[in-house]
């Protein structure tokens, strides 16, 4: 599903909402899930899962073309971990 489905969705499930009002709505909740992350906070969602930051420290890499080595500094990753009713929920649905 791709974030115009989704306003799709919405729009139809809440008819009284037009579809700018549903599209203001997920981006602002994209928005302030995104911020939150920047913080470096955890986000939590019960029975959906959780979004934090893994660290991945500095390493050496390799330039596949010339072989040089190739300094990859630390970085934050997100990372999402699905909480237990997602997984039992997609689990059945095969």
């Amino acid at each position: 599903m791709i974030r115009s489905e989704l306003i799709n969705r919405l729009a139809a499930l809440f008819p009284q909402f037009t579809t700018k009002d549903t599209e203001l709505s997920v981006k602002a909740i994209l928005e302030a899930l995104s911020n939150t992350l920047v913080k470096g906070d955890r986000i939590e969602i019960r029975g959906f899962g959780s979004f934090g930051l893994n660290y991945r420290p500095p390493r050496t890499g390799r330039n596949p073309k010339t072989g040089e080595a190739v300094r990859v500094p630390a970085k934050a990753v997100p990372h999402f971990q699905a909480g237990k009713e997602l997984r039992t929920k997609v689990d059945s649905g095969r």
